[in-house]
């Protein structure tokens, strides 16, 4: 059952002089004076007492000295610095912010703090595209026009090897929002579409919300996917009407969703207490107007760079006469593009989206059932990012991954996630340093939920993904309690076991060409607990129980390791043993 979980004393004024200051204008005399000098020397002191007092000249009274100036309060004391992460923080933060945690990256963590190894990964460059790697690889021939030959292979490489491993993980995780799946692009030169599609996302995931619509919006893959390409005005002599397929999954899915929310993700209710809806057909059909006349821009059968430029309009296929997104009027007189932005500005500044999108970017990296005040956080800096820009989308996903509740270890039934099939064999494979000898990834699809994962990037089998993120598991505690689990759409007891027997000859065998590496694993070997421990930390931020680490290490330890085959017995089955855990499987 998963638990979805001294500033210092002010300084002393400085004590007065006892017998108070000298007068310089008293000379100090060596010898006793005589009575006359002794005279002129009292008269001479009385002078100048009274100057000093600002007296004399009509014996007026010398006014009081003025108070002495209230000392200035100490200033405050200064914060102290945040405390460093511990191993298991830093652990539990890159199984969020990426797949797997790394001694080199705990160690990176802990040494930068958590915001500033965010800045620093936002900054690294996009490596090898996936468009480009294909070209170089030769799948981009005319044979493979009508095949996905060789997406699989380049998904899987950057997925598990390309540096930049917190904009894998945002990519992964916005994949799974705007969806394209190899399950619905009937095309020519559909690998390259896939390709270009992620490159896209690539490049616009750490940029803002509303050129990363605009980017999902006019790429081909989508135009094919969701029917905007080649979608024509509408025809009174053959009864033909625009598609409505984008129109409607543009608003139910990428930008404000089916029911008005209020900033913490909560439905908005009308009178009578039921959740008021965002838009109705008839939005559906104006909105489906605006996406006509838009197709690839300079097609061809035998060279597939088109699919990485976005769409193109053509005047004649638009829908003529005025229009509407929402509430909002498109003028007549306004080209496909123009009515195209008023339609995605005006989506895009709903206040729906913040909470929408942000929620679903708290399910896809840290827990399925946040809390309203989490989302509201982040919905928060979704609107004003601290500089007035609305859609940020670095600053939210540092809102999501550095939010309290992100940071704390979950506990009760609603804390924490389901950890994904993909995400599972992600971790196992960049914290084993799994590597392609002929770099060419041939791992392949991985939906078979009876012998692989059941799950395989850009395959989900519909636009709304892999699991609805409004899943309740049913006949259970967690649909008892009314609680979202998504991830538990594709648990089942098919694809548990289909999950173990993958991933054990995954461990012991590799995958095709691929290998993994157990030099530093090895090293612990002899020790039972201490190889244990050290898997428990780095894929599971520590978070199984001592209980299970002890039963865990029990098992391993009954393996004979006097030899190095049976090393190497030892690290495989505790690193499969700490994968197969329920403790492990809920990420918290």
């Amino acid at each position: 059952m998963p638990t979805l979980t001294d500033a210092p004393l002010p300084s002393a004024a400085p004590w007065a002089a006892a017998d108070g200051p000298v007068n310089p204008a008293l000379p100090l005399a060596k010898t006793p004076p005589s009575d006359a000098a002794a005279q002129a020397l009292a008269l001479a002191a009385t002078a100048a007492a009274l100057s000093a007092c600002g007296g004399g000249g009509g014996g007026a009274e010398a006014p009081a000295p003025a108070p002495a100036p209230a000392p200035a309060p100490p200033p405050p004391a200064p914060a102290p610095p945040p405390a460093a992460p511990t191993d298991a923080e830093a652990a539990r933060f890159l199984a969020q912010a990426t797949f797997a945690a790394h001694r080199n990256e705990i160690d990176a963590v802990k040494t930068q703090g958590y915001a500033a190894w965010l800045d620093a990964q936002m900054a690294l460059p996009v490596s090898s595209p996936h468009f480009d790697w294909m070209m170089a690889k030769g799948y981009a021939v005319v044979d493979n026009r009508n095949s996905f030959a060789g997406v699989d292979n380049t998904l899987w490489r950057k997925l598990l090897s390309a540096p930049d491993s917190l904009r894998q993980r945002v990519v992964l995780a916005l994949s799974e929002i705007f969806v394209v799946s190899m399950a619905g692009l009937p095309v020519t030169w559909r690998g390259m579409a896939v390709a270009a599609y992620v490159d896209m996302l690539e490049q616009r995931c750490f940029g803002s919300y509303r050129e990363l619509l605009d980017g999902v919006t006019l790429s081909c893959a989508m135009g094919v996917y969701l029917n905007m390409r080649g979608n024509q005005k509408e025809d009174a002599a053959t009864g033909r009407v625009p598609d409505e397929n984008y129109a409607r999954e543009v608003m139910q899915l990428f930008t404000i969703g089916l029911v008005e929310l209020k900033l913490d993700g909560s439905p908005v209710l009308d009178g009578s207490g039921k959740a008021k809806e965002t838009y109705t057909q008839t939005h559906i059909t104006e909105l489906a107007r605006v996406f006509t006349g838009w197709d690839f821009d300079g097609a061809s059968a035998t060279d597939p760079a088109f699919m990485r430029k976005p769409m193109v309009h053509n005047a004649a296929k638009f829908s003529s006469g005025a229009k509407k997104v929402l509430n909002v009027d498109i003028a007549s007189s306004a080209t496909g593009p123009q009515a195209l932005k008023t339609a995605l500005d005006t989506l895009a500044d709903h206040p729906n989206v913040g909470p929408f999108i942000g929620r679903q970017l708290i399910q896809r990296l840290v827990c399925s059932n946040p809390s309203p005040a989490y989302v509201q956080r982040v919905a928060t800096v979704f609107n004003n990012n601290g500089a007035g820009v609305r859609g940020d989308l670095k600053a939210v996903i540092k809102a999501v991954l550095l939010d309290s509740e992100a940071r704390s270890v979950a506990t009760g039934n609603s804390g924490g996630k389901l950890r994904e099939p993909l995400q599972r064999f992600i971790q196992w494979g960049r914290s084993f340093a799994l590597s392609s000898p002929n770099e060419l990834w041939n791992i392949g699809d991985t939906s078979n939920p009876a012998t692989r994962l059941g799950q395989s990037p850009l395959r989900s089998p519909s636009v709304f993904n892999f699991f609805r993120p409004g899943y309740v598991p049913p006949n259970s505690v967690l649909g008892s309690n009314n609680i979202t689990a998504p991830e538990f759409q594709l648990c089942n007891e098919s694809s548990v076991a289909g999950y173990l027997n993958f991933l054990q000859t995954a461990i012991g065998s590799g995958v095709g060409e691929l290998k993994a590496s157990y030099t530093a694993e090895l090293a612990l070997a002899s020790d039972a607990n201490a190889l244990v421990n050290d898997l428990a930390l780095r894929l599971s931020g520590n978070t199984l129980s001592s209980a299970t680490r002890s039963t865990i290490a029990t098992a391993v330890g009954g393996i004979a390791a006097s030899t190095d085959a049976g090393k190497l017995n030892r690290v495989q089955a505790a690193i499969l043993l700490v994968m197969a855990c329920p403790e492990y499987l809920i990420q918290k």
